[in-house]
């Protein structure tokens, strides 16, 4: 239950921010900018992070899996680093996601267990 309630919550922020990329490309190009990264990572973070979700949901294959949740932490890190070194505040759907991400790798391990 833990494993998919947090991956449920985890995705629809993900979800959320690849809808905000696009709709909202200009506001969220400026604010990569403020932030010290190229806003041209916009389209192609998108797609990564629209990949990642089907990885995790897919639950096909294993290491293609583990991937998705790598590059989920690391991109997830980052965007709380650098809200935290410039102070902008908005570092709370980073910060929540993180939370469920964590969750929903550890308790997937539960969730999936043979036997």
């Amino acid at each position: 239950m833990t494993y998919w309630v947090s991956t449920i919550l985890f995705s629809i922020i993900i979800v959320g921010s690849i809808g905000l990329y696009v709709t909202q490309y200009d506001k969220f190009s400026a604010g990569f900018l403020k932030l010290g990264y190229p806003s041209y990572l916009l389209y192609p973070l998108a797609i990564a992070k629209f990949l990642g979700l089907v990885a995790i949901w897919s639950r096909e294959i294993d290491w293609l899996k583990e991937w998705a949740y790598a590059g989920f932490f690391i991109c997830i890190s980052l965007a709380l680093s650098a809200h935290f070194s410039i102070s902008t505040g908005n570092y709370h759907n980073a910060l929540a996601a993180m939370i469920f991400m964590i969750t929903s790798y550890i308790s997937q391990k539960y969730a999936f267990e043979k036997g």
